[in-house]
């Protein structure tokens, strides 16, 4: 076995030759790195071909776009429907998914492990989705077989802590087998949704530290998890310490009662940080309180100007009032442009939360005023979504019953226990 300073000889020269970490500053060395990880490393399959499938992405399409899934089964139709990755939002984790098993608002109340977990139920979802279309294959089949396996970019919020927390959930999070993990520059202990009110920044070095705390446990764990760098500046007014002279200039003298300095937000802070984030992240965030594109452009070019080959992000939020601000033709266009403009990835956060409950609303007001006709409209519409490529329509093949009769099957080729066959989905469903 190699000794620890050849190990760290080969990972630092990986560093300096991989295109992959050309653009990537670290604070520790290889090292450390190599010191940390013990003498066993455990292989994170699906984190490792998320990532890289993430990444490939990146620099191959104009834009990836996502929505925000609240269920493994959400995650599969988004699939099915053609989206190329997944969103988790941690807000749809809070409100409905979180495992202390309440709603809350998103402000960091749930279990720190409940995005991991939720990462881990949408990873096993894509995996059933899999093995069920590949058990369907004839042996001879030659036909090409659908990319299941979505890269999952997961909200770890604040970090729920100092840089141990950040270390240990970023961790979890490649375990749970996330491709790309973003970190908000707000004060866990005081985490707000970016669209609420009496968001506290922590320092900009601070943040720098969070960053560098979730590469490294990437690093350890030997996986090239893509680290998400979010900014607040934008609308918070409030900040934890002026020890950070990068920050100096837009605190306006006053104190809060709780201690905190009044700082002034919009575009400048968000630049000044999104300039220092930059060699610490893979793809940059500034979360905004509208959908406009000339801020948007502002804050491309700013960074660009500096660092031009810093992938940015971009929350198309289900907070925004979308056509109180925009006409139709720029809405039909929003998304070209901000691609245009480097925002390499984009997605809905809420759509999940939002799909799920009016479709649950409209199915439920229809069935509490017009019986059964009001389910039987459901179920045409999901028939004549079938030309599409939606198939569940067919709940118990969709569930894997058929799948499972494989495995009774191989275990036992003359069962008479078999479920699919004989079953109602099969005599009434093609």
């Amino acid at each position: 076995m190699d000794t620890i300073s050849q190990q760290a000889a080969n990972l630092r020269q990986q560093w300096e030759t991989d295109p992959r970490w050309a653009d990537i500053a670290r604070t520790y060395t290889a090292e450390d790195v190599i010191r940390l990880r013990g003498s066993i490393t455990e292989e994170h399959t699906l984190a490792r071909r998320g990532a890289e499938r993430l990444w490939e992405l990146l620099h191959t399409e104009d834009a990836v776009r996502a929505l925000g899934a609240i269920t493994g089964n959400q995650a599969v139709q988004m699939v099915k429907a053609g989206l190329q990755a997944i969103y988790l939002s941690g807000w749809q984790v809070a409100a409905d998914g979180n495992l202390a098993g309440h709603t809350y608002p998103d402000q960091s109340l749930y279990p720190v492990n409940s995005v991991p977990q939720m990462v881990r139920r949408i990873n096993n979802a894509l995996l059933r989705a899999d093995q069920i279309t590949w058990s369907e294959r004839s042996a001879d089949s030659t036909a090409p077989r659908q990319n299941w396996l979505a890269p999952i970019v997961a909200d770890a919020e604040a970090g729920f802590g100092g840089v141990l927390n950040v270390f240990e959930l970023m961790k979890a999070m490649i375990e749970a087998g996330a491709a790309g993990v973003h970190f908000e520059d707000q004060l866990s202990s005081e985490k707000k949704c970016g669209h609420l009110g009496g968001k506290v920044l922590i320092p900009t070095g601070q943040h720098v530290k969070t960053l560098t705390a979730a590469r490294l446990a990437a690093d350890v764990c030997g996986v090239p998890t893509l680290v998400v760098a979010r900014t607040d500046a934008h609308a918070a007014t409030l900040l934890t310490a002026d020890v950070d002279e990068r920050d100096r200039q837009f605190i306006t003298g006053d104190r809060t009662a709780e201690g905190f300095y009044r700082v002034a937000n919009g575009m400048a802070p968000c630049v000044a940080r999104g300039l220092a984030y930059a060699p610490y992240s893979d793809l940059l965030w500034m979360e905004t309180s509208t959908p406009d594109l000339a801020e948007a452009r502002e804050f491309a070019e700013a960074i660009k100007a500096e660092y031009p080959d810093q992938m940015l992000a971009y929350n198309c939020s289900p907070s925004f009032n979308w056509r109180a601000h925009l006409d139709e033709a720029t809405i039909a266009r929003f998304q070209k442009e901000l691609a245009a403009m480097g925002y390499r990835f984009q997605f809905i956060t809420l759509a999940g939360f939002h799909a799920l409950n009016y479709s649950m609303f409209d199915l439920a007001h229809g069935y509490a005023r017009e019986d059964m006709t009001a389910y039987v409209r459901l179920q045409e519409a999901e028939f004549a979504a079938e030309p599409l490529g939606y198939t569940a329509t067919r709940h118990q093949r969709e569930a894997g019953t058929g799948y499972f009769d494989l495995v009774t099957q191989a275990v036992a080729p003359n069962a008479e226990t078999l479920a699919l066959a004989g079953s109602t989905e099969s005599a009434q469903f093609r």
